[in-house]
């Protein structure tokens, strides 16, 4: 595959973090091979990247001269799709258009990285409805390396303006969902959630038109959060990133929204999933597992077929260099010596934001008139610098802000002010950037009190700007930098007015030895975690995450070959299949959006309404033999198979009957011991009774605890304790064993499993139906635990080498191997079989010879093969175990859910019933 380094590569390490840690050493080594090029080739303007140096970098000029010196060419090509691209269009006629490119973040980002070559996609921000403007923009974009998406007005409205901005943004900063006060305010979500989806597929389409073999799609923001699954809907070999640049919010806040799992499922289709900070990408675990009900792992998220997401955190810098040598220019040394004539004498404070709800403008306004009340000496020896820049001033709610903030200032200069000087500046505009990086040199205290920001790249900007006068640092701890910056600024709640107050006074009075140590720790973070640097790890990590998925694979079982399994099917004489129940041939409760789906449906096991007529043709079938083998009791086998020609197995095959031909038996071992009972079922209903949503089950021969429905952590610890407990007291001395599901903890007595119970169902099958031919194909499926696993290897033709372990030759090579046959499974002519546990292997029982007669004692004379017949003569290609929904098992072959199941089986049916395998 093009671009994919991995790929042939034989002596990849097979552990994630040896592989990146190698990667890094190697870049390591060709970075400093590229400073030392660097300093023999530097250029005489002191500005690392100004718009004369992105805009070649957009149109791919490959003699821009600090990043052009190795003649290196891109390996791999970088898709970047981001709402907006990183140009401004403006039509100057029918088909011509000026470009205005934009330094922002993701070009400074991508700007130093050679390991890939970007292309851009995205909308252009104008509409262009007709053909002839369109392909002129599209032509004059390529040139930029850019490609666009169109969208039309209403779609903008509803997507952009609606969906995005008045839902997303709103929610994922904890503002919380707009209120609906009418009908038509619902229906309004609707739409905007369906223009939301529509835009993203649009994204998609041109996406799947410029996608090349062996390319990277790096997704962006909560704008694309469809994106991911659209793509792998269209491509599942695809790389896909998604990165998210604001907060994700808590469970608890996410689970609002009302579309939140088609979201949440709809980026889990990404291989990578990208936070600023850990605590994002903790939240959005939490709410994967708390709303979808998947499980979360160190990695990331795994869902009910085994396929991961990986999930990190990524947290982004800026481009240091620019800030730095931007220091050196003419025009900044001016406004740098303007602005300390300006205010000599007194110390400078700064806040540059959005004037946004969440930059907590109006908190820091209050925090400093607090200070200035209890600290009169810093009167007229500090000044606070507010750069505010406008933004959505068309929304109610942001001008409310603003005419907030106006009357807050006004009154805090009334106070505190004079005719000659005034404690605050503010300015309602957006600075240029030399200015800008002027205002952050003389800064001695920037001020940062955002309410919930993604990361707040200010607080970056003014550390980058800081390595001459070493100025204090106040930074919201609700600011993704404070992850990062956190060492050496001052951490505040920007809530919590008297202690942002204090904090200024300690900043002020800050001794120039400490201010020292506080900068230098922020500037060798800054200077290390780079935004290319964050790019470069981004992308390689997604590179390795899908060398991992690749390894993965190669380690699950492969699909049921369904056409190949109903072939052999029709090619046998004498067919045995061995059913699951729960999981397998079960019906699905249909619960949307809700964890652990509706309780009281999912508890009652019910048959799948679908298999109720592929079940009846399969018991007709006097070649086929089904038995239904299940952990649950009899009760609930009878209710559901009562009326079909099948063996029905309770309690993992401890209690059987034909349902044609009398009662339950039993096939438990003698002198099973179940005295532990009473003392386990006091402990489980003390969990239960403490545990919500939890419940137990009190089975003849074992007891079940199951907190699926419980909440996910609480009922991880529950379970903890609860083993703790089992096996300190009611237990320890016991003959039982503890069987853990993924949410369940279950106590059976010892030798209570699937697979042991095999050889005495079989023995009272073959009683009971007198066999003219031995059994020549066996279907073993179901979604059992691991414990019961064993129920898949006890037919196998070809043995594991390995003791307990149920590791073979790769399962997609068994149907190759060349047809050999076990020894025949001999069985008595007398009834016994019910009684039978042996301890030996299946291999041992296969061949030993039983007594005749059970109750008589006698051996079994030479003549033996008279009074004895072989009831399993079996082909390796004739023998199919099957797990449903699991991954990793000890089957051969997996099928991913019920439904397939249901599929499967009623194509058996119909090969059953006329004999050939139908046409599809």
């Amino acid at each position: 595959m093009p671009g994919n380094k991995y790929n042939g590569n034989s002596s990849i390490p097979p552990n994630r973090t040896t592989r990146l840690i190698r990667e890094r050493e190697l870049k390591r080594i060709s970075r400093l091979q590229n400073n030392d090029n660097f300093d023999n080739n530097k250029s005489t303007d002191p500005i690392g990247h100004d718009f004369s140096r992105v805009e070649k970098y957009l149109e791919g000029a490959e003699a821009a001269t600090s990043y052009d010196l190795t003649e290196e060419v891109p390996t791999q090509r970088l898709l970047v799709v981001a709402n907006r691209l990183p140009v401004s269009a403006v039509r100057r006629g029918e088909d011509s258009w000026s470009l205005d490119i934009s330094a922002g973040g993701l070009v400074s980002a991508l700007l130093g990285v050679k390991e890939f070559e970007a292309r851009w996609i995205g909308w252009a921000g104008v509409n262009v409805p007709d053909k002839v403007g369109q392909d002129a923009l599209t032509k004059a974009l390529a040139e930029k390396r850019c490609i666009p998406v169109f969208l039309d007005e209403e779609i903008v409205h509803q997507y952009y303006n609606g969906y995005c901005n008045n839902i997303l943004w709103p929610l994922f900063h904890y503002l919380g969902l707009p209120q609906e006060d009418r009908l038509a305010t619902t229906r309004s979500f609707q739409s905007q959630f369906a223009a939301y989806k529509k835009a993203n597929q649009m994204f998609a389409d041109v996406v799947n038109e410029h996608y090349e073999e062996g390319d990277v799609v790096w997704c962006h923001d909560y704008h694309l959060m469809f994106l991911p699954e659209c793509l792998k809907k269209h491509n599942s070999e695809m790389k896909v990133g998604w990165f998210l640049h604001t907060p994700f919010p808590s469970s608890e806040i996410h689970r609002t929204l009302p579309s939140r799992s088609e979201l949440l499922r709809a980026v889990l289709a990404a291989d990578l999933v990208g936070f600023h900070t850990y605590d994002y990408a903790r939240h959005f675990v939490s709410a994967c597992t708390r709303i979808l009900g998947l499980e979360g792992t160190p990695e990331g998220v795994e869902d009910d077929q085994g396929r991961l997401t990986r999930v990190a955190a990524f947290p982004i810098g800026i481009d240091s260099e620019r800030f730095i040598r931007a220091l050196e220019l003419s025009q900044v040394q001016e406004h740098i010596k303007e602005l300390t004539e300006r205010f000599s004498g007194r110390k400078v404070m700064l806040g540059v934001d959005r004037l946004d709800m969440i930059k907590g403008i109006p908190q820091k306004l209050l925090a400093f008139e607090k200070f200035l009340e209890e600290n009169s000496y810093w009167k007229d020896k500090v000044v606070l610098l507010q750069i505010a820049v406008p933004t959505r001033t068309d929304v109610p709610e942001y001008q409310k802000l603003t005419s907030q903030v106006h009357e807050i200032v006004g009154r805090i200069n009334g106070r505190f002010g004079s005719l000659i000087r005034v404690p605050i500046h503010h300015l309602d505009r957006s600075l240029d950037f030399h200015a800008l990086c002027a205002l952050y040199a003389v800064t001695d205290v920037a001020l940062v009190t955002s309410l919930r920001d993604g990361m707040n790249l200010v607080s970056y900007e003014y550390v980058a700007c800081q390595d001459a006068k070493k100025g204090v640092l106040i930074l919201s701890e609700f600011a993704g930098a404070a992850q990062s910056l956190g060492a050496g600024a001052l951490l505040v709640n920007p809530w919590n007015v008297t202690e942002v107050a204090a904090a200024i006074g300690k900043a002020l009075n800050m001794s120039d030895e400490e201010r020292e140590k506080r900068h230098q720790l922020n500037f060798a973070h800054l200077t290390t975690h780079t935004s290319q640097e964050w790019a470069e790890t981004f992308v390689s990590e997604l590179n390795d995450t899908v060398v991992e998925a690749q390894l993965r694979i190669t380690q699950n079982r492969p699909l049921l070959p369904v056409d190949y399994a109903a072939n052999h099917f029709l090619s046998c004489s004498n067919r045995l299949l061995i059913l699951g129940f729960n999981a397998t041939l079960t019906e699905a409760v249909d619960t949307p959006g809700r964890r652990g789906g509706d309780q009281i449906k999912e508890m009652e096991l019910k048959l799948h309404p679908d298999l109720k007529e592929p079940l009846t043709n399969l018991c007709k079938d006097p070649k086929t033999t089904i038995v239904v083998l299940s952990g649950s009791g009899r009760p609930v086998l009878d209710e559901n198979f009562g009326n079909y020609d099948m063996w029905l197995a309770a309690e993992h095959g401890m209690f059987l009957r034909h349902t044609r031909r009398g009662d339950w038996m039993t096939t438990m071992p003698e002198h099973l011991n179940l005295d532990w009972v009473p003392s386990v079922k006091h402990v489980f209903e003390y969990f239960t009774e403490r545990t919500p949503r939890s419940h137990f089950e009190l089975r003849e021969t074992s007891l079940v605890w199951n907190y699926k429905y419980a909440d996910p952590e609480f009922g991880r610890l529950q379970a903890r304790d609860m083993l703790q407990h089992l096996w300190t007291g009611p237990i320890s001395n016991a003959a039982v064993e503890v069987v853990q599901g993924s949410r369940s903890v279950e106590v059976r007595a010892v030798g209570v499993t699937k697979g042991s119970a095999i050889d005495r169902i079989l023995g009272e099958i073959v009683h009971s139906k007198p066999l003219t031919s031995p059994i020549d194909y066996v279907l073993c499926i179901g979604h059992f635990l691991e414990k019961d696993e064993d129920v898949f290897t006890f037919f196998e033709p070809e043995l594991p080498s390995d003791n307990g372990c149920h590791s073979r030759s790769k399962s997609a090579d068994l149907s190759k191997l060349p047809g050999d046959r076990r020894p025949p499974l001999k069985l008595p002519s007398g009834r016994g079989g019910s009684k039978s546990l042996s301890s030996k292997s299946p291999q041992q029982r296969f061949s030993e010879k039983k007594p005749a007669n059970q109750n008589g004692g006698a051996t079994r004379k030479q003549s033996s093969e008279k009074t004895s017949w072989s009831v399993l003569d079996l082909n390796k290609e004739n023998y199919f175990s099957c797990a449903v929904g699991r991954t990793r098992t000890s089957a051969r072959y997996m099928l991913g859910s019920p439904d397939d199941v249901v599929s499967f089986l009623k194509r058996m049916a119909e090969a059953s019933s006329t004999g050939s395998l139908p046409c599809v």
